[in-house]
């Protein structure tokens, strides 16, 4: 497909998009602006954009295709400075976020009775990593993509998912109400809950140093995602708080309906409450990607010899699997420690392991 895209925020996400049009459309013409200034001079050096928008007007007014890849609250000061901007009649905007009601509403407001087509969006992938050089143009390949349409706009989300086909992800077409209800559950909350733990243990910590010394392996796995972003987790909770403080009410009525078990010493209904949990888990997806991303661990004893580290991570390039990130975990008498690495892919893990197997490494995929 023909045509200019402006991609207004170039972290991670707008990153990614960009290079997964440029690869499916290379024909097609990609402008990047963001009010920082290094990651668009990056984005421009590292080839992930064609050219740099010395400001919104100036990338607004030629493109076919404007997705706006920034935190939300910034989104919304970005949407109203563009319905200043006179705009190409037949241009498509999308966006990003992962809330989609306060979005959906501003969109209608500015551009009601317009020749504007707005068409919310959310790639539901992610990574450790933040910042345009870590821009991949296979991050959203199998995750899903929801499309959040207004009726009068539904005719154009083929052509939309047509320019973002390179990103090889899953596209549904969801209700707006019904998308931020969805990802308070599975998503939102969590990172409330996890946030919530971390922070327990912090203040317990004052108390007893052992916690802090202690809180790796499972407690960092299940907490994970309490190192997300805390300015964008704060805009997230905000705009979709009326969900979220439904569901936290309903989180306080299931564990106060477990302390009242425990405090009974109700054998049964504390076996149920486990039981119940696991049969579900157990049911969910084990490939798919969903809302939170996923990271596949790999724990390697590394020997205590110069280059040791640098001798597994070669071998990983050298055979073109990509990792994540490294963690060491804890030392022993006669070894560098254990290496915990992670990978975005689940293929990407089995091959490691059977490559570091293969070249006579320990491995295992839990700690």
């Amino acid at each position: 497909m023909h045509g200019k895209i402006l991609i207004v925020g170039l972290g991670l996400i707008g990153g990614s998009l960009a290079l997964a049009i440029k690869k499916q459309h290379p024909e097609a013409r990609i402008y990047g602006y963001d009010v920082n200034t290094n990651e668009l001079t990056t984005a421009k050096s590292l080839h992930v954009i064609d050219e740099e928008a010395t400001s919104l007007r100036e990338g607004a007014e030629i493109a076919d295709v404007i997705i706006l890849s920034t935190p939300v609250l910034q989104m919304e000061k970005v949407m109203k400075q563009l319905s200043q901007i006179e705009l190409k009649n037949d241009v498509i905007i999308t966006d990003t976020g992962s809330t989609k009601i306060g979005i959906m509403k501003l969109a209608e407001q500015l551009w009601h009775d317009t020749n504007v087509t707005f068409i919310g969006g959310h790639p539901m992938a992610g990574s450790h990593k933040s910042g345009v050089e870590s821009a991949k143009d296979h991050l959203f390949e199998n995750a899903y993509y929801v499309l959040t349409p207004y009726n009068h706009s539904l005719t154009r989300v083929d052509e939309l998912k047509q320019w973002l086909r390179g990103t090889n992800a899953k596209f549904l077409v969801v209700d707006t109400e019904e998308h931020d209800y969805v990802t308070g559950v599975i998503s939102h909350l969590p990172h409330i809950i996890a946030s919530g733990l971390v922070n327990l243990a912090r203040k317990e910590d004052e108390r007893n140093p052992l916690i802090k010394m202690l809180a790796a392996g499972g407690f960092r796995d299940i907490t994970r995602i309490a190192s997300s972003n805390p300015q964008m987790w704060k805009d997230i909770v905000f705009h979709n708080r009326s969900n979220l403080l439904r569901l936290l009410n309903k989180w306080t009525e299931e564990i106060e309906k477990f302390q009242q078990v425990l405090e009974r010493g109700d054998d049964l209904a504390i076996s149920h409450f486990f039981a119940d949990a696991k049969e579900y888990r157990d049911s969910l997806p084990v490939r798919s990607k969903g809302a939170i991303p996923a990271y596949y661990d790999l724990y390697v004893d590394v020997l205590d010899v110069p280059g040791a580290i640098a001798k597994v991570t070669t071998l990983l390039a050298e055979h073109g699997i990509s990792i994540t990130n490294l963690h060491i975990m804890e030392n022993r008498k006669g070894l560098l420690g254990v290496l915990q690495i992670n990978f975005s892919k689940h293929d990407d893990r089995s091959k490691a392991q059977t490559l570091l197997t293969y070249h006579n490494y320990k491995t295992c995929e839990t700690a």
